[in-house]
């Protein structure tokens, strides 16, 4: 904070004391707001309306709303101001003569303030209410000479007090850490911003209309959890006090949602958190919001049948063109065509066309014989040393072919090893039935058609512990308790998930994951003192 917005706190704060004094709540409990500002502006914009001159006579309180005062400017008798709320932002007009303040329930036009004379209602929002200051108002709705709709305010109540000034950049903020840090002050000051985070959740509304369109039950599974599987990734842990054990965060749904559907449940989807201990960049959180579904009788080319049926509910239900203007990692804009159907590529072909590495040679014992052949290619990423086989395989495809992909595609063919929850396809044993949607580079959603065979669940997991040995923090941790009920019966079955942040990032065209996180985690601030 600089020396000049501490000056302007003190003051404000010295604002809030006098009020006080003054009899008067700083901080109201309750306002009963009749009408959102977007619905005033709706309903008189095209009505017949009283000149403003028959109104200061005899004003007529038509409206009851309330909002942040966003700006204040004086002329003598006459004073306007801006009032927003979550819907839009009107003007106000207050008159000295005609305007009184409502205090203890009661409207009074003077208020005591310790002198003589007292302060009056027109002359207490002059001096005493600021920018960013709440109020409440009635009054009654006219247009001006240059036709903008305006509140004439015959009453106002004080509602609360902003006691920290604007940030010295008024038309916004531009700083990308203060964004981050302050999203309340990115919303009020970047209006796109305010609006990205209304089509959020209005496109939460629409994912769930369509799951509940197409006959799904939404359920709830645990975050906390005793074994971390149900993914390659590496677990959040934390610990139980009561049980006296160590619990993990999840880091998907799948073994959750899959034992539901052991009886009774035929399709089922979650929409929630997941947590992985990894690193972070434009594209990865390690808190991240994720939706699942699974579906018994349903293969994985089912669900890639329905997530470009989903995809298209989307596009209808947000009024979006298919084509959207998209940046890649290199910041060149690209167009991205959601026109279905969309394109197939082999995920094993793919790699192999890439990096002159045939990946259906390698087992899971052949990390360090995979890890030479990579290196011998002039590939290396970072921790290769320590990466069993399976997470060799994903970085090397991460490396050399997923940047390639524009589109929107379906990457399918993917070897046994890489997923310990898919069904083993019945033409080749060495291939899961699985697909992943890329755009633009980054993973949108994974579907498997699901392994349901017990035995081989408990090898494959048993593979995957052999992995976690080896110092491979990623390799998938294996779930007794889910086995035990894939025991009792799991149909066949179809799973699907999606990282919405991604698919939320793509359709807003931002460039970063934190872009459609309405308050991302941060590192903490070292200087407290930092401009702002």
């Amino acid at each position: 904070m600089t020396e000049l917005q501490q000056s302007e706190r003190d003051v404000r704060i010295g604002k809030v004391a006098k009020m006080k004094a003054m009899g008067i709540i700083p901080y109201a409990q309750s306002f009963d707001k009749k009408q959102m500002i977007g619905d005033i502006t709706k309903t008189y914009e095209s009505q017949e309306l009283r000149d403003i001159n028959d109104i200061i006579i005899n004003p007529v309180a038509q409206v009851k709303t309330a909002g942040r005062v966003m700006l204040y400017r004086g002329h003598g008798k006459l004073a306007f101001a801006k009032l927003l709320d979550s819907t839009e932002q009107i003007q106000l007009m207050f008159h000295r003569e005609n305007c009184s303040f409502v205090k203890g329930g009661e409207k009074v036009q003077l208020l005591q303030d310790g002198s003589e004379e007292g302060m009056s209602a027109y002359k207490f929002m002059e001096k005493m209410v600021d920018v960013w200051d709440f109020i409440g108002i009635e009054g009654e709705v006219f247009k001006t000479h240059k036709w903008e709709l305006t509140i004439f305010v015959s009453t106002f109540t004080f509602l609360a007090k902003a006691v920290r000034p604007l940030p010295e950049k008024f038309h916004g903020l531009q700083d990308q850490e203060d964004i981050y840090r302050k999203r309340y002050l990115d919303m009020t000051m970047n209006p796109e911003s305010y609006q990205r985070f209304l089509f959020k959740s209005k496109f939460y509304k629409i994912l769930r209309d369509f799951y509940h369109q197409e006959w799904f039950v939404e359920i709830q599974t645990p975050i906390l959890w005793n074994a971390a599987s149900g993914a390659a990734a590496k677990p959040f842990i934390t610990h139980h006090n009561d049980y006296d054990t160590d619990v993990y965060l999840r880091i998907a749904f799948e073994t959750s949602l899959k034992k539901s559907t052991v009886w009774r449940f035929e399709k089922v989807f979650e929409i929630g958190q997941d947590f992985r201990n990894e690193g972070s960049d434009p594209s990865h959180l390690q808190e991240f919001t994720q939706v699942e579904h699974y579906a018994v009788y349903w293969n994985y080319e089912d669900n890639m049948k329905f997530t470009e049926k989903m995809f298209d509910y989307f596009f209808e239900k947000l009024w979006l063109s298919k084509i959207l203007k998209v940046k890649d990692k290199e910041g060149e804009i690209r167009d991205i065509d959601f026109t279905t159907p969309w394109e197939r590529i082999d995920y094993t072909k793919g790699i192999l066309d890439a990096s002159g590495i045939d990946i259906t040679q390698y087992g899971v014992d052949d990390a360090d014989k995979l890890r030479v052949d990579i290196k011998a290619k002039g590939i290396e990423f970072e921790r290769m040393h320590v990466m069993g086989t399976t997470t060799l395989i994903d970085y090397l495809y991460k490396k050399v072919l997923r940047p390639k992909i524009i589109g929107p595609a379906f990457i399918y063919n993917y070897p046994v090893i890489m997923q310990p929850l898919a069904r083993i396809s019945d033409k080749d044993s060495w291939i899961v039935e699985q697909f992943q949607l890329l755009v633009n580079g980054w993973e949108m959603c994974k579907a498997y058609s699901e392994l349901v065979d017990p035995i081989l669940q408990q090898e494959n997991f048993d593979k995957q512990w052999e992995a976690a040995a080896k110092w491979d923090e990623e390799a998938t941790a294996g779930d007794d308790d889910f086995v035990t009920a894939m025991e009792y019966g799991m149909p066949p079955q179809s799973g699907f998930g999606m990282g919405l942040e991604r698919i939320l990032t793509i359709l807003t065209q931002q460039d970063n994951l934190r872009d459609v996180v309405m308050f991302p985690l941060m590192k903490p601030e070292i200087n407290e003192n930092i401009s702002e």
